[in-house]
């Protein structure tokens, strides 16, 4: 009996323990223990804002052209028998080499007829001349035996007849003067210094007057049509005569290297494209081949590029990395190493820098890495001193 009474209490007396631990955690809950935790800084790079004086260089990029381009055509028919070394393409000539040389026996045989008709023209003039004279004296002595003899006419002085001899002579002396030229036509020479783009005829090859023989083009200068927008205009003063020119300098990649050179620009298109809304301007290369030099930094027509122009002097600004700045917001240090936002005015933007006119002081500390999703009052890091 006693079992039963001890074995049935047990239930009671572990709800009631229960009961009890439950009532003593709600009136005395656990407390956690609080930490301070403070947020990590972040590790930047920062630059200090200082004035400098400013020039307009405006980018722009373009393709090397030749100045002049010419089609050399043929003006006489005939069997291509000699070509120059340097008719070839790439080939370098100078101004009056022969490049093509045309068989000139037909125009030879053509000059000695001319000359030949022109001769006889000459032995025929001096007989009329010959026959005028006499003309005229048998005049004077029919004058002298009769007394009202009418003065002679043009027909009796044989004019006319002289006249058609006169004619003669300048129409066989016109037909010399082309046969000399299309001898001298057989004879191809290069217009200027230059080079040879593509062949179109060889040796052997007959040709007719109109054929075309060979493109070339000079190497005294080259050209670069590059586009400027609307906004680069406010940057710089477009040449407007003969003695006004803007520098340029050119580089492109070749072989792993970057390679430079000199230009200027010397014209302006004059019309803005009405599809992509911009103006062109030329920039003029000097000896593109550099054949006064050793040729080891020619400037090859086809070559791509990119050119960087002189503008206008832009005063006293604040020259910050591009990626310094959001918008017209760059992001100030103060001397507790935190970080606020500055509103700025900025004067244009190229490809590497932001130019600032205001919202900036000479010697405040920026924060040049980008932060994503930055607060006012983060805390940051860098290495180096602050006034560098």
């Amino acid at each position: 009996m006693l079992r039963k009474i001890l074995f049935g209490s047990i239930p009671i007396l572990i709800l009631a323990v229960a009961i009890f631990g439950y009532q003593l955690l709600t009136i005395q809950p656990p407390r956690a223990a609080q930490v301070a935790f403070e947020l990590p800084s972040i590790l930047v790079e920062i630059g200090t804002a200082k004035r400098e004086p400013l020039t307009h260089y405006i980018t722009s990029r373009g393709t090397v052209s030749p100045r002049t381009r010419t089609t050399l055509v043929s003006e006489v028919s005939g069997q291509i028998v000699n070509v120059a070394d340097a008719f070839v393409r790439g080939g370098f000539f100078k101004t009056g080499d022969t490049l093509i040389t045309i068989d000139p026996r037909n125009y030879e045989a053509a000059l000695k007829t001319a000359e030949a008709e022109v001769a006889g023209v000459k032995t025929k003039m001096e007989q009329e001349q010959a026959l005028a004279g006499y003309a005229l004296e048998d005049w004077q002595r029919l004058k002298q035996t009769v007394n009202e003899t009418p003065e002679p006419s043009a027909l009796t002085l044989r004019r006319p007849q002289m006249n058609q001899v006169l004619a003669e002579l300048a129409s066989s002396e016109a037909r010399l003067l082309k046969a000399q030229e299309d001898l001298t036509r057989t004879i191809i020479m290069a217009p200027y210094d230059g080079m040879i783009l593509d062949k179109r005829a060889d040796i052997g090859q007959f040709i007719n007057a109109g054929s075309q023989v060979a493109e070339t083009i000079a190497v005294d200068f080259a050209e670069v049509r590059l586009p400027l927008t609307l906004t680069d205009l406010k940057y710089i003063d477009l040449p407007n005569g003969p003695d006004s020119y803007l520098p340029v300098e050119l580089s492109s990649d070749i072989a792993d290297e970057t390679k430079t050179w000199q230009a200027t620009v010397v014209r302006s298109e004059g019309v803005i494209d009405q599809t992509s809304r911009v103006i062109y301007v030329v920039a003029q290369i000097v000896d593109p081949y550099d054949l006064e030099g050793d040729g080891t930094n020619a400037l090859r027509i086809g070559s791509f590029v990119t050119a960087s122009i002189k503008g206008k002097d832009g005063g006293m600004v604040f020259t910050l990395p591009r990626h310094a700045i959001d918008g017209n917001i760059v992001w100030l240090v103060d001397a507790e190493n935190k970080i606020y936002p500055q509103e700025v005015t900025v004067l244009r933007m190229d490809a590497s820098n932001a130019y600032i006119t205001d919202g900036l002081n000479e010697g405040d500390i920026y924060c040049i890495t980008p932060i994503d999703q930055p607060l006012p009052g983060m805390k940051v890091r860098y290495s180096g001193d602050r006034t560098t």
